[in-house]
């Protein structure tokens, strides 16, 4: 989100709570606030975005053959409500992990994958919704966290949308 300054480094999880909260907070109108940050994380690492096509380069290589973690924080604002804790606004907050594995990479692929890019201003370097899902062996977990939006974790801090 334009504007918010977002944490790059820390604890995965709290990163990604805290950056959804960041954004959350941004968000001055409606009854509902629904704020998300997904980053990717290889041996406790945040990857980040990458800052350029070399960058995006070495995250294949780091990534390929291997599984890595797609991370998301949810927070949910409700203006409707309010804590009975803090008589604030009701906040819930999660996270959702999925494992993404990744097939073995040619130097080929990689270089395809980093020519179409799709990396740019992606947490990993990739977007398994096009090419990237080329390099994807497998997934573990929720499909919808690594695409965008943790749905079932949603449902679960604001069951009133459904």
């Amino acid at each position: 989100m334009p504007g918010v300054e977002e944490l790059a480094e820390g604890n995965p999880e709290h990163l990604v709570v805290e950056n959804a909260g960041r954004k959350a907070a941004a968000v001055e109108a409606g009854d509902l606030v629904i704020a998300c940050d997904t980053d990717v994380v290889l041996d406790g690492e945040v990857l980040g975005k990458p800052a350029d096509a070399r960058e995006a380069r070495a995250y294949l290589d780091r990534m390929s053959g291997r599984a890595h973690t797609v991370m998301s924080g949810l927070v949910v604002v409700d203006r409707t409500q309010l804590s009975p804790h803090t008589g604030e606004n009701c906040v819930r907050t999660g996270v959702e992990r999925t494992t993404v594995v990744f097939k073995t990479l040619s130097d080929a692929e990689k270089e395809r994958y980093v020519r179409f890019g799709e990396w740019k201003g992606r947490s990993g370097g990739y977007a398994i919704q096009t090419l990237g899902s080329t390099l994807v062996e497998r997934i573990e977990g929720s499909v919808s966290n690594v695409v965008g939006l943790p749905v079932g974790l949603l449902v679960e801090l604001a069951p009133q949308l459904i």
